[in-house]
C-alpha cells in the first residue's frame, strides 16, 4: 500500500504536467495569433503597394486580410483562456505541493517517534 506522501508526490507530478500542457497551448495560440497578424500586415502592404496582382483582385485581398484579423482575435481569445487555465493549474499545483510537504514531514516525524519509542522500549526491557 502506498503512503499518502507517495500518492501526493504522483499527484504533484501530474499537476505539473497539466500546467506544462496549458503553458504550451498558450504559447501555441500566441504564436498563431502573431502569424495571423503578420499575414494581415503583409497582405495590407501588398494591397497598398503598386503591384498589379492586388489591383486585379482587391476583394480577395480584403477578404484574406479580414480573415487573418479574425483568426488573430480568435487565437488571442484562446490564448487568454489558456492563460486562465495556467493560473488555475499553478494554484492547484501549489496546493498539492504544500499537502505533499506536510504529509512527508508528518510521515518523517512518525518514523522518528517510532524509532525513539523502540529505543526506549529496548532500554527498558534490557536487564543490566
Amino acid at each position: 500500500m502506498t503512503t499518502r506522501a507517495e500518492r501526493l508526490k504522483r499527484l504533484v507530478r501530474l499537476q505539473q504536467q497539466i500546467k506544462a500542457l496549458h503553458e504550451t497551448k498558450h504559447a501555441t495560440h500566441l504564436s498563431h495569433a502573431a502569424a495571423a497578424r503578420q499575414e494581415a500586415s503583409e497582405m495590407l502592404e501588398a494591397l497598398n503597394a503598386a503591384s498589379p496582382m492586388p489591383g486585379l483582385f482587391p476583394d480577395l485581398y480584403n477578404r484574406r486580410i479580414g480573415a487573418a484579423m479574425e483568426r488573430e482575435a480568435r487565437e488571442n481569445d484562446r490564448a487568454q483562456q489558456e492563460a486562465s487555465h495556467v493560473a488555475t493549474a499553478t494554484a492547484r499545483t501549489n496546493i498539492v505541493e504544500r499537502a505533499y510537504r506536510e504529509a512527508f514531514r508528518l510521515e518523517e516525524r512518525e518514523i522518528a517517534e517510532k524509532e525513539q519509542l523502540e529505543t526506549i522500549e529496548r532500554k527498558l526491557s534490557d536487564p543490566k
